[in-house]
């Protein structure tokens, strides 16, 4: 069992707490210092006295929390604070994410925050830190969740896209506001047709371009014409299925792109005509991958499915464990919530 007396990250009820740093990653809680991993709703909250963030990641936190008192640091650039130095690594999950690398007296942890290993235009990608000890996410912790190739996917998004323009209907598709619709925008293939953007994807898709990720143009649905709609692909959040905005659009086919679509049942349950499958979140070999790169003999698993990680990873020899925490619970932010005892895998 490992020795946690002189731990350098602890639970709290406002969060996760640095004691010699006197200071917490991603608190839910009004705190004086606050470390963000990213700007994910159920991570980035307002009320904190003091915040300090990826450089990267600015422009989407203002979007996000508006004016606040933000410090930054490029990836790779450490501060000392209280002893404790303090450096921000991508973590390949949406624009401007981290990892948090801690050290002190020669001790090394990471906090992950959110995390994917796998390949996207529009953030830096994961990179491994070696550390004594990994806080790790578990969002997708479950051997069936296995991604297939990204390309792949936006090819499968074309191929429907592009048959539903020939039959002169529009194309919705539902992801979340804030990374994943971006990540489509970069995938997808714009010369099929017109892009219609739902107005609450409008802030972020402004400020990914403000911080210099490219984005296929896109409009708002008063501005496209009655013709142009038919052949149109339509972003929008998961929020608007149903809703009075959606059946402007008439008859049209509509899918998901979440890592949830790869439960069985996920997209019958929700009534879509397709599911693709893209995760900003690590699949199950993803998770493992990261956690041996890190090369930490200790490993605290957080949100998700946290006690089959556990599990795994006792049973590999490693010092597991697990923090209580509340992220998770914005999914409309991200895919962030397992599904409940109403959405069964």
């Amino acid at each position: 069992m490992a020795d946690t007396k002189n731990d350098l990250v602890v639970a709290r009820p406002q969060g996760l707490y640095c004691p010699p740093g006197d200071f917490y990653i991603d608190p839910w809680k009004p705190v004086s210092h606050a470390l963000i991993t990213h700007a994910h709703g159920d991570h980035a909250r307002v009320g904190h006295d003091h915040y300090l963030a990826p450089e990267e990641g600015r422009l989407v936190l203002q979007a996000r929390l508006g004016d606040i008192p933000l410090q930054t640091l490029p990836y790779g650039q450490a501060i000392t604070h209280r002893g404790v130095r303090v450096s921000f690594h991508p973590a390949g999950h949406v624009l401007g994410s981290a990892q948090v690398r801690l050290e002190h007296e020669g001790h090394v942890w990471v906090a992950s925050g959110d995390y994917k290993t796998g390949p996207d235009a529009t953030c830096a990608p994961f990179e491994a830190v070696r550390c004594d000890v990994f806080i790790t996410e578990s969002t997708f912790g479950l051997p069936v969740f296995r991604w297939q190739a990204q390309q792949q996917v936006f090819d499968d998004i074309n191929a429907w896209w592009q048959a539903n323009a020939r039959a002169g209907r529009p194309s919705v598709l539902y992801a979340y506001s804030f990374g994943k619709a971006q990540r489509v925008l970069a995938g997808i293939d714009p010369s099929i047709g017109p892009i219609v953007a739902h107005g609450a994807m409008t802030l972020m898709n402004d400020a990914y371009r403000a911080s210099g990720v490219p984005l296929p143009s896109t409009q708002s649905v008063l501005d496209t014409t009655p013709a142009d709609l038919k052949t149109s692909l339509v972003l929008a959040p998961p929020s608007a299925q149903g809703s009075g905005w959606t059946k402007r659009f008439g008859e049209h086919s509509d899918a998901f792109a979440s890592g949830w679509m790869q439960l069985r049942g996920t997209r019958r349950r929700r009534g879509l005509d397709r599911g693709f499958v893209l995760s900003d979140h690590a699949d199950w070999p993803g998770l493992l991958e990261a956690v041996s790169a890190t090369q930490a003999p200790r490993v605290i698993v957080t949100h998700g499915y946290v006690e089959p990680l556990v599990r795994y990873f006792s049973e590999q020899g490693l010092q597991a464990g697990a923090f209580k925490t509340e992220y998770g619970d914005e999914a409309e932010d991200g895919e962030a919530a397992a599904p409940t005892a109403e959405t069964p895998p």
